[in-house]
């Protein structure tokens, strides 16, 4: 779908509710398998639209960001005003809206659906997760709800798939119908001037002949919203007054601004309400309510949460890790399969070395980001998910964020690609985005191949407490936390500088538990992994390419080629294959040294040799941009160990400590070691990230920002450890 949205012959429906009310898992039900991801035209906002054919018409169906209320304030509602209004020019105009409530929570549901009828457009109202409502003892005459809404409802069970053909049969018949014209419920008062107000904007304006109700009605309650900013630049000093006094005016006849609109909804909702719903006297004590006596206690829910994560993350450590190898396997097969069908020479090395490890670096990252997705969106299908932002929200408010921040952070420590993309659960815009700018400095795990080579080689297996605990298990252990730890700092700056401002009272629908649907589940962790796939697997591969090509070139590559050729007709054994090889690694790491990398590497030595560095560490520093991992490799290369080294490689251990200056000293010692994993555990070394929070944000801003504040915090750190270091030792 080249996504033909402004064809007349497609009919736009969308879909709004809360949060955790079953919007998405409706959609979903009714798109199928035709589902597409991507993000809103010049925001972050994800957009999740459908082409359907139902009984001969073609429908667009569009999933709108979950919300409470249709006043602006961040992106997410914002597009979707924009969108309910026509003004989304990728949509177009919107012919039915799907307004999804919980049943058993009519009353605070409904203020949404009354702001979506004041639009003025033919709308459903779905009452879903109707099962919980008559679990606790509630009953809803939805007869009579309809004819004083006067818009069709549809009682849905969205987890078991019933009422959904009720509700496509529904949209079918909304499509030619009219939009019901229910009375303002506002005072006359306030009547008088939004209707002064859409005159002002006629004399200011002249080509806006006539302005939405609604749009002049949000104008007027929104004090300091988007609408208010957004039209305030574009018409002035004028409008502006007019809404001052406009307000003040309002406020001396009794209807104070907000407060104005919440008593009107809610007054209107609890008179169409009446007679219509019945529950017990007394509230029943529900298995959530039992349930969340434990898991939303200050102590227990704590430990259970801590114990769950811990459970998680380990899993995906665990299992992800046999996938993973399976993955590299694979790619060491294609590799020897092309190097059997292609001869030595560029062609080769760019098909093995470029285009099959470029695919392997997305596809590697496959099994972590499914896995994590798949525990999530248990977690979220559960109910859980929103008892966890619960529980971390004081935890994490202390540095300026919200609790829904702490599970995309704890994400980031198996990967820091599914911990930013799993941001999207954060409806507030700065949150998000201060949680995606310091996700990466959570140490994920590839960095653990760095520490393990380094630990092993240079930091002594002292033991304490009768071999409990180890020196070298000590260091791998601060190596893992100092992210986290530089974390804080940042997060709180960048909340007082950048993004200054109040983090937002934290408001969250504890919906009921239910056993997780499997095809909601795997629908989701799909869909995600095959935005990862799509969204950032080929600029992933365009940055392998690019470092592949500047360690090949340039450089004379003919007796390389040669002893290659040589090598494939002799026997893997024989001691000519051995000295073959050995001459092979060499010829290696005299053409990197010699590359455009190694050139690089040379350069930036003055620069690095404060950290105790000399150009080969650089080159490897460069050369692990795509993935922090690249460096055992890149060492083992420029070390002429050739690049199938491994971090628990004793030769790339010895090569290491053997290594001097030109003077005769030692490159490596403890000192150059600690700086090196510093560094490591701070920088901005993965290219993949990088790429995914392009794409998250929508700009190479955020990108480019990173990049600099996390290297420059790992250039000052590695600096100041190897300089204290060397005082010491």
């Amino acid at each position: 779908m080249s996504d033909g949205l402004q064809s007349d012959a497609v009919t736009k429906v969308a879909f709004i509710g809360n949060p955790n009310t079953g919007k998405s898992t409706i959609f979903s039900g009714l798109a199928g398998v035709h589902t597409r991801i991507g993000n809103f035209p010049g925001v972050t906002v994800e957009k999740k639209t459908a082409r359907v054919g139902w009984d001969n018409s073609d429908l667009l169906l569009i999933d709108l960001p979950g919300t409470y209320s249709l006043s602006p304030r961040g992106e997410d509602e914002k597009v979707s005003v924009d969108v309910l209004l026509g003004k989304e020019a990728d949509v177009g105009e919107v012919d039915v809206v799907v307004c999804i409530v919980d049943s058993s929570n009519l009353e605070r549901n409904l203020y949404l659906a009354t702001q979506v009828l004041d639009i003025g457009l033919p709308t459903i109202l779905v009452l879903n997760m109707w099962d919980v409502a008559e679990g606790r003892g509630m009953k809803v005459d939805t007869d009579l709800l309809s004819k004083r809404l006067q818009i069709p409802i549809v009682k849905t069970m969205a987890h078991k798939k019933e009422g959904l053909d009720q509700l496509k049969s529904k949209i079918l018949l909304a499509i030619d119908a009219k939009p019901a014209l229910t009375d303002s419920p506002f005072p006359e008062p306030f009547n008088r001037e939004r209707d002064s107000l859409s005159q002002l904007i006629r004399d200011l304006d002249p080509s806006k002949k006539t302005q939405s109700d609604f749009l002049m009605s949000r104008l007027l309650l929104d004090r300091g919203g988007a609408i208010e900013a957004d039209m305030v630049q574009q018409y002035g000093d004028k409008l502006e007054s007019f809404l001052t006094a406009a307000r003040q005016r309002l406020a001396d006849d009794g209807h104070r601004v907000p407060m104005l609109e919440a008593k009107v909804r809610y007054g209107w909702i609890r008179e169409q309400l009446r007679d219509v719903v019945t529950a017990p006297q007394t509230q029943r004590v529900t298995a959530s309510d039992r349930l969340d006596q434990i898991l939303t206690h200050r102590f227990w829910g704590i430990l259970f949460f801590c114990l769950l994560m811990l459970t998680v993350f380990q899993s995906i450590y665990t299992w992800a890790g046999p996938l993973m190898d399976g993955i590299g396997a694979g790619q060491d097969w294609v590799a020897d399969l092309v190097a059997s069908m292609v001869g030595p020479g560029a062609l080769r090395s760019l098909l093995i070395d470029g285009v099959v490890a470029g695919v392997g670096g997305v596809i590697v990252f496959l099994p972590q980001i499914v896995l994590l997705f798949l525990f999530i969106a248990i977690l979220e299908d559960s109910g859980y998910m929103a008892r966890a932002a619960f529980l971390m929200d004081k935890l994490m408010t202390r540095v300026g964020l919200s609790g829904k921040s702490f599970v995309p952070l704890m994400s980031s420590f198996a990967c820091a690609i599914p911990g930013i993309m799993a941001t999207r659960v954060i409806e507030n815009p700065k949150d998000r985005l201060v949680t995606i700018l310091v996700a990466p400095l959570m140490s994920c795990s590839a960095r653990l191949p760095v520490y393990v080579v380094l630990i092993g080689a240079f930091v002594p297996p002292t033991a304490y407490l009768g071999g409990i605990v180890t020196l070298q298990g000590l260091t791998l252990f601060a190596m893992m936390s100092l992210g986290a730890l530089v974390a804080i700092p940042v997060a709180w700056i960048l909340k007082k500088t950048y993004f200054k401002g109040e983090t937002p009272p934290f408001v969250m629908e504890l919906p009921s538990y239910k056993i997780p649907s499997l095809r909601i589940v795997f629908g989701r962790v799909y869909d995600r992994a095959r935005a990862f796939v799509v969204r950032a697997g080929t600029l992933i591969f365009a940055t392998t390419i690019v470092v592949w090509a500047a360690g090949y070139f340039p450089g004379d590559h003919t007796e390389l080629i040669n002893i290659q050729r040589e090598k494939e007709s002799l026997d893997d054994d024989s001691a000519k294959y051995a000295e073959l090889t050995e001459r092979e690694n060499e010829l290696n790491s005299e053409l990197l040294a010699g590359s455009l990398l190694g050139q690089m590497g040379r350069a930036i030595e003055p620069v690095v040799k404060p950290l105790g560095w000399d150009w080969r560490i650089g080159i490897g520093a460069i050369a692990s941009f795509p993935a922090r991992e690249v460096i055992i490799s890149t060492l083992g290369t420029v070390y002429s160990l050739g690049g199938d080294v491994d971090e628990e490689s004793k030769d790339l251990q010895n090569s290491l400590k053997s290594v001097t200056w030109p003077d005769g000293k030692p490159v490596f010692n403890v000192a150059v070691a600690l700086s090196l994993m510093v560094f490591f555990a701070l920088c901005a070394q993965c290219g993949a990230t990088l790429m995914v929070m392009r794409r998250e944000t929508n700009t190479w801003r955020w990108p480019i920002f990173t990049f600099v504040y996390m290297t420059v915090l790992a250039y000052v750190g590695a600096f100041i450890t190897y300089q204290v270091t060397v005082l010491f030792i």
